[in-house]
């Protein structure tokens, strides 16, 4: 039972029978769904969870495998919802395990298969590493997890810094010093959009962007509702992911204030030839519109454009979302491609919003 012990966080990601990400409602069953395993659960919104289970496996008298085989069928018999689950004994280890795997699959990984496990995963694969920090890595020979693990600490101290250094030493290590903190996420909304092709051109990922945020901000809109910050999530062809988040100026749903803080965070990641699979854009810190506070200004352009938002928002209402769309967005540009991957569905942009 040593095994089964050490092995206590299951990282869960739900696939709904639509293909989407899940709604909020659907979303929120599926994180009771967990509480009936265990109380320990952390709301990973827009489609993921984390679950400490080491009391449960005592109470289930099962190990990490049969648990998470429980809880997938009957997130499939009651909801119709496939899950993707990683168990280890931390996070940051069951969430990399879970992304080695196919929908629906199950990774089991026990200590001793940690550093084998690790020693081929690119340092993007790492919590809080971005492309930046990994070409500074590559500028030392650092390109895989096991020769970041072989480094000394003094030397990736001076490379990035103390904090950093030391928290890059752990991770590569397969330490991990967070827990799962119990508590239902506050409210956020989020879109997602997934490339036919593994995204190389920064300009066709931009160009997603766009539409990303003109959605965002619609939807915002139609609520009644502002974002206060932003956040984007690149998932990569690897399935590793970064993510980053921008504090908005001023709570906002005028959808070029979000598309320019998605431009910032975008450039910001440094992605150039990054084989990009996918983009979530997510809007944090919701509130009403009518609590929002807004700077003035007497700039005439500003306002004509929040009346011509207006207008296509009734146009959106009345026709569909794709009735008006950003000149930028249909502009044809040579793409630089990868090699293709079979998809069950086209690309298209996703709604959710969390719990």
């Amino acid at each position: 039972m040593t095994t089964a012990v050490s092995t206590r966080v299951l990282y869960l990601r739900f696939h709904p029978p639509t293909g989407r990400v899940p709604e909020d409602a659907e979303y929120g069953r599926l994180l009771d769904l967990l509480t009936d395993f265990t109380p320990i659960v952390q709301a990973l919104p827009p489609d993921a969870a984390l679950a400490d289970v080491a009391g449960a496996l005592r109470y289930w008298r099962t190990d990490p495998a049969g648990l998470a085989s429980l809880i997938r069928v009957r997130a499939l018999a009651l909801h119709g919802t496939d899950v993707t689950i990683g168990a280890a004994a931390n996070p940051q280890l069951a969430r990399l395990a879970a992304h080695t795997q196919p929908r629906g699959g199950l990774r089991v990984l026990p200590p001793e298969q940690v550093p084998a496990f690790l020693a081929s995963m690119p340092p993007t694969a790492l919590p809080g590493i971005g492309t930046a920090t990994a070409r500074t890595l590559a500028q030392l020979g650092l390109t895989t997890v096991g020769a970041i693990a072989a480094t000394p600490l003094a030397t990736l101290q001076r490379a990035l810094g103390a904090g950093p250094g030391l928290r890059l030493h752990q991770h590569a290590h397969g330490i991990d010093r967070s827990i799962v903190v119990t508590g239902r996420p506050e409210p956020v909304l989020a879109v997602e959009h997934d490339f036919d092709y593994d995204e190389l051109d920064p300009a066709a990922q931009r160009r997603a962007l766009l539409s990303l945020a003109h959605d965002l901000g619609h939807t915002l809109r139609g609520r009644r509702q502002t974002a206060g910050a932003l956040t984007l999530t690149v998932r990569y062809a690897d399935q590793a992911t970064t993510t980053r988040t921008r504090r908005l100026a001023e709570p906002s749903a005028h959808s070029p204030t979000l598309a320019e803080a998605a431009y910032r965070l975008h450039t910001g990641l440094g992605l150039q030839r990054a084989r990009v699979r996918s983009l979530t854009l997510r809007a944090d810190h919701l509130d009403a519109a009518d609590r929002a506070s807004h700077q003035l200004t007497l700039d005439g352009a500003t306002e004509q454009a929040r009346h011509r938002e207006s207008a296509a928002d009734r146009a959106h209402t009345r026709y569909g979302r794709h009735a008006i769309t950003p000149a930028a967005v249909l502009t044809p540009s040579t793409r630089s491609r990868a090699k293709p991957r079979p998809r069950p569905q086209p690309a298209a942009s996703r709604y959710e919003a969390g719990a």
